[in-house]
């Protein structure tokens, strides 16, 4: 990623509210199948196999596509410099969130991840890898329409354990307290603290930095207890 882009990402990742978003989000609360979705273990776990309705909200609007196919919850945006995501209507206090993420399409000048914490369209962390090999903790809170960086220099920071392009990777993001934390592929890469929101939502999102469509696919999504 270039030092052009680095700015870019500062200045541009900004915060997305579509109302619809959060209306359908809020008709799979509690919805049929649900109690499937906290077995094994788990506070919440889905495959996306299309055997069980965990709450997750599908929507296409203003260029970004939310969908669970084939296996897979498929993000894919092509409006630069804003985040979309889907939450299951769920709330947490302390919890480990464990995601496969797969990008398999569009420009690697992107942002993909979890969600934690979320209060509403303006409150919430989110734990962020890109295509180009970078990361980043953060928050949005209300009165700040740009994303507010939790970790180091204020910025997304590069890391060659992240697998770049069209490819996979692990990503896991706890919240445990006023700890939030990041690793990805099993390796550990910042630890912040922050005592803003102390329970919420999770959620998956995707931004894309470039034009282009960007295609996130998430599988495996596991919500489990500290």
């Amino acid at each position: 990623m270039s030092k052009d882009s680095t700015i870019n990402r500062n200045k541009w990742l900004i915060l997305f509210v579509l109302s619809s978003i959060l209306i359908t989000a809020c008709t799979g609360f509690g919805g049929s199948g649900t109690e499937a979705c906290d077995n094994g273990g788990a506070l919440l776990q889905d495959d996306f196999a299309g055997t069980q309705s965990c709450g997750w909200a599908e929507y296409n609007k203003s260029g970004t596509v939310v969908a669970i196919e084939e296996g897979v919850l498929q993000i894919s945006t092509s409006t630069p410099g804003q985040i979309f995501w889907t939450n299951p209507g769920r709330n947490f206090d302390d919890v480990i969130l464990t995601v496969q993420a797969r990008q398999t399409d569009g420009p690697n000048d992107n942002a993909y991840g979890v969600i934690c914490r979320y209060q509403d369209e303006g409150n919430f962390y989110l734990f962020l890898i890109s295509g180009d090999g970078y990361y980043m903790i953060g928050k949005y809170q209300t009165g700040q329409a740009t994303i507010q960086y939790l970790t180091e220099s204020n910025e997304f920071v590069f890391s060659e354990v992240i697998n770049q392009g069209v490819a996979t990777n692990q990503v896991r993001a706890s919240c445990i307290g006023n700890e939030l934390s990041l690793s990805v592929n099993g390796i550990p890469l910042a630890t912040v603290t922050d005592p803003t929101f102390v329970s919420g939502d999770v959620g998956l999102g995707v931004s894309t930095f470039e034009p282009g469509t960007a295609v996130v696919q998430f599988d495996d999504f596991r919500a489990l207890g500290p």
